[in-house]
């Protein structure tokens, strides 16, 4: 608790590599994460428990899976938070192309499990979704190129990224997955934009989105159906939107009781999509300001300890990969409350499913390992001895504020 609060000790020469590990990582982010998981857990008791009956198993199936995916996501979080900077890039490298080939090869093998998008590979015990871990890959790949296209001779990476960008985004609205394309469009849109992007071509770029989804509202019934029941001012309480908005209606500032809610018999979506609803159904608007504190102090703490990083790969992957994870998380709570049309997203390390979890857990063991201090000086430090005439700081980091 005396590191959290006054932040991390002097990373020492020859140290073992558990102990620095621990005295670099940003142990409030971790925290918090774990304390969504937690939570993720306590309502897939109540949420997972009809779906589990309509399905013909024990009671607490889902939840016991859910367990199982969660534990194998803190572990892939924690191993991939103890590696280097280079080696989470290469490991990136590596997961995005192969996420990249399952995702090219899911209108043939893949399956939509009834749901009318082809985004699932069926393993007979466990379903794989590879947008998931495409994500976090392409974030960490795009940003190495526009990093490389800043250094002198280097080659047009910004271009090549937003080519690679441009090309995901088709093969997602092609599922159609429009809810990952948008994500995958913001999480290059806001590196570009730390970059230095010109503001004229962003408000371009954000012209042509506008096109885009006009486009799509014409030729597809899917995403038509969706807007327009978003844009209709009466709710059909029928509906998935209609049932989370009167459960959100009725569980008030705190809730109608431990396991007392109705919505998680009616919604088929409750364990995932729509798992705000659950939480704001029995336990009320507390436990839903609890989680949006906790996405807040993820993002807000990350973002602080990057403004501080001097590498330009590394704030630049580290922005991209905070951000989204923070984005995806409004965007379920958004759609829950009715301030956004239905996307189709889960809510990071609360909702149910697999390959949610695990991608989760390996972009924010990512995630830490780009945030972790490391022997290199801060930027306000290299800043100030510039001015003075005097070299980077080369020393060990002092830690403060970096706990």
């Amino acid at each position: 608790m005396t590191e959290m609060v006054y932040g991390a000790l002097p990373v020492q020469a020859g140290e073992p590599i558990l102990p620095k590990w621990w005295r670099t990582l940003d142990k409030w982010t971790m925290s918090c994460v774990l304390m969504l998981f937690v939570i993720g857990l306590l309502l897939g008791l109540a949420a997972s428990v009809p779906l589990a009956e309509r399905n013909g198993f024990d009671n607490f199936h889902y939840v016991e899976r859910q367990a199982i995916f969660g534990i194998t996501a803190l572990v892939a979080m924690v191993i991939t938070s103890m590696m280097s900077p280079t080696l989470v890039r290469r490991l990136a490298v590596v997961g995005f192309i192969c996420a990249f080939v399952a995702l090219a090869l899911l209108p043939v093998f893949g399956t939509d499990f009834g749901k009318g998008a082809t985004r699932w590979y069926s393993l007979g015990f466990a379903s794989l979704q590879p947008s998931e871990f495409l994500k976090p890959g392409f974030i960490v790949v795009a940003a190495w190129m526009i990093a490389a296209s800043q250094q002198i001779n280097g080659p047009p990476g910004t271009l090549m990224s937003f080519g690679l960008c441009l090309t995901v985004v088709l093969m997602l609205v092609m599922q159609p997955d429009f809810g990952q394309a948008c994500l995958v469009l913001f999480g290059w849109g806001v590196m570009y934009f730390v970059a230095g992007a010109p503001m004229l071509l962003l408000v371009i770029m954000a012209a042509v989105v506008v096109m885009g989804g006009v486009v799509a509202y014409s030729s597809s019934e899917h995403f038509a159906r969706r807007i327009d029941g978003f844009l209709n001012p009466e709710i059909d309480p029928t509906t998935q939107m209609g049932y989370a908005t009167n459960a959100i209606r009725e569980g008030g500032l705190f809730g109608v009781g431990v396991g007392e809610g109705e919505v998680k018999w009616s919604l088929p979506d409750a364990h995932t999509d729509f798992i705000i609803a659950v939480a704001a159904e029995e336990y009320g608007l507390v436990l839903v300001v609890i989680l949006i504190l906790l996405y807040t102090a993820v993002v807000a703490r990350t973002l602080f300890r990057l403004m501080r990083e001097r590498d330009t790969f590394i704030r630049l992957a580290g922005t991209g990969l905070v951000c989204t994870f923070g984005v995806q998380a409004m965007i379920n709570m958004g759609v829950a409350v009715r301030l956004l049309p239905a996307k189709g997203m889960t809510l990071p390390f609360v909702s149910y499913g697999g390959s949610s979890l695990i991608a989760g857990g390996i972009a924010v063991g990512m995630l830490l390992a780009f945030s972790r201090s490391r022997p290199q000086g801060e930027i306000a430090d290299f800043l100030r001895g510039h001015g003075r005439g005097h070299g980077p700081q080369t020393g060990p980091a002092r830690g403060h504020g970096r706990g």
